[in-house]
């Protein structure tokens, strides 16, 4: 992580969203999951600076999050966390961060499981890369909209913590 990580108080917090697919980066499919996360983070008073749509590969994810974790103290990815053998996003989100924060990815488990059983089947991640929090959704812009509700309350303080202000109120 360079010392240029952006210093992000006062004001929102910047985000950025990345959609993992190989249709939708070929242009054979609408992206229909990364501009309703982009909107959900917008109304929850997220800054969303980058959008971007990236192939199935690990080294194309990995360098995204690294290029996109320079601008944005979030990145939300959505699409790759099944057990497809081409679902590489968890692989690409762990590689480039430091330390994996494994109770939101278990939260977004636990609340999917209410609606279905197939959430346990999501390998989503989330992990800290400096002060950026990286964050995986489900493909779906259904899922990926449920899974970011699960725990978009925990997200300002996450970035909080990693800022260095650990004052509890």
């Amino acid at each position: 992580m360079s010392s240029s990580t952006p210093d992000m108080s006062p004001g929102p917090f910047t985000a950025a969203v990345v959609t993992v697919s190989d249709a939708c980066s070929r242009a054979e499919r609408d992206d229909l999951s990364g501009p309703a996360v982009a909107e959900a983070l917008e109304k929850r008073g997220f800054q969303v600076v980058a959008r971007q749509v990236v192939p199935d590969e690990q080294i194309y994810i990995q360098n995204t999050l690294m290029q996109l974790s320079e601008n944005a103290r979030l990145i939300v990815t959505t699409g790759g966390t099944g057990i497809a053998p081409r679902d590489v996003t968890p692989e690409a989100t762990r590689a480039v961060c430091e330390r994996l924060l494994e109770g939101v990815a278990e939260r977004m488990r636990f609340e999917g499981g209410k609606k279905t059983p197939l959430a346990a089947l999501s390998r989503a991640t989330c992990g800290a890369r400096g002060k950026v929090v990286i964050l995986n959704l489900p493909g779906s812009p259904i899922g990926a909209i449920e899974s970011l509700e699960a725990v978009i309350d925990l997200l300002p303080h996450a970035l909080e913590l990693l800022s260095g202000n650990t004052k509890h109120p």
